[in-house]
């Protein structure tokens, strides 16, 4: 009987602990990059099997990680304990209405008060999740769904500024017919501001492919990449009141290895003020000023990142995968 017992002690510490499949490599170009990522770092597959992943979000209260499947219109969660489950659908497209393309959620985020805030790609607007984070529910409120009279395209990604003001991005990919849709009510493709009080600013409709968002720390600057094949570049903006002054590239990417699959994408800015933008090829990584210090490099296309608590670990969406990079 006590054999029978130890043999089963083992075998469930196994599976506790059990391997991920690795992938790509980290390419190291200033030796700053290994006082962020160290040098035994690994790029693991802990979830596969997606259509499109996309906006991952580390939340530390409950230990999991949640992502938007685009097409599939569903929202997973991952723990340690229980690796990939369901957590919401339909998380971006609640119409009966049938259509295809990518109709779910993209960016997920969280409030001030730690709500679930989602980019809708089907219903064409920002909302917050009208449940608690560990009993989810297909129930939302619109927090903005339309500019001056006319519908967003498709929320894509957002972010807080420390005041409590929602930025988000609007691209026209979650419409079936993308920037040749006839649903289509801009003529410009807008970054946005949504206020406390529920006013929407428009802030930039210059920029061909707005994208990933994210504040640097003390929200006095703003990054936004620009998944425009003709200028792949991440622009940088000083915050001034209801404005962005001062745009400048920050970093461009126009001679670009054209092998490498995607474009500049979601985005993540840590404590320290470094860069971590989806790209071709990977996850860029940048210090405060734009030097490219090194890339997380994988094969397939990487659409979004986000950071664990301690900014120890990088979570990362990658086509049919998601990524787990320990740093």
């Amino acid at each position: 009987m006590k054999k029978i017992l130890v043999l089963f002690s083992i075998i469930t510490t196994n599976y506790c602990f059990a391997q991920y499949r690795t992938i790509g490599s980290i390419e190291r170009y200033d030796s700053t990059i290994n006082n962020i990522i160290s040098t035994n770092a690994k790029i693991e597959i802990i979830a596969e099997g997606l259509d499109w992943s996309e906006g991952p979000l580390w939340v530390e209260k409950y230990h999991m990680l949640l992502w938007s499947d685009v097409p599939k219109n569903i929202v997973y969660k991952w723990t340690k304990q229980k690796g990939q489950e369901v957590y919401l659908t339909p998380s971006g497209y609640t119409d009966t209405v049938k259509r295809g393309g990518e109709m779910g959620s993209n960016g997920l985020l969280l409030d001030p008060k730690g709500n679930l805030v989602l980019c809708q790609c089907g219903n064409r607007q920002m909302a917050r999740m009208d449940a608690p984070l560990n009993n989810p529910s297909a129930k939302f409120i619109s927090l903005a769904k339309n500019y001056a009279g006319k519908k967003f395209s498709s929320p894509n990604d957002a972010a807080y500024h420390p005041n409590g003001d929602l930025y988000f991005t609007d691209p026209p990919y979650g419409l079936e017919k993308q920037a040749n849709d006839p649903k289509i009510e801009t003529p410009y493709n807008g970054v946005y501001k949504v206020k406390k009080n529920g006013e929407v600013k428009l802030l930039i409709d210059s920029i061909a492919r707005p994208n990933g968002i994210a504040f640097f720390p003390g929200g006095k600057q703003l990054l936004i990449a620009n998944s425009d094949g003709a200028k792949p570049n991440w622009y940088i903006y000083d915050v001034v009141g209801d404005s962005l002054k001062n745009g400048k590239i920050f970093y461009s990417n126009v001679n670009r290895d054209r092998k490498l699959k995607g474009l500049p994408d979601g985005l993540k800015i840590d404590s320290k003020g470094h860069v971590f933008a989806t790209g071709p090829g990977g996850v860029f990584v940048f210090n405060s000023k734009g030097t490219l210090l090194g890339k997380i490099a994988v094969p397939e296309s990487t659409s979004n990142c986000s950071l664990s608590a301690d900014e120890k670990t990088l979570y990362i969406t990658n086509d049919m995968y998601v990524l787990r990079v320990k740093m």
